[in-house]
């Protein structure tokens, strides 16, 4: 392909990129992303595995 045709094609999608409108659905995006309401940094696995390690040590 020649550089002028190459070059008209990289314009034609810089244009629909930079004029076109795009529906976004947002709540799907949060649900895709795996948004959700608990702080991430707690560990809700932490009281399970303090309970098998204390269970650990009174048996050693």
């Amino acid at each position: 392909m020649g550089r002028g045709r190459q070059k008209a094609k990289h314009t034609k999608i810089a244009r629909e990129l930079k004029y076109d409108t795009y529906n976004v659905n947002y709540s799907a995006l949060e649900k895709e992303l795996g948004h959700h309401d608990e702080d991430p940094y707690v560990d809700k696995w932490a009281d399970q595995y303090a309970d098998e390690d204390e269970d650990k040590l009174e048996t050693a």
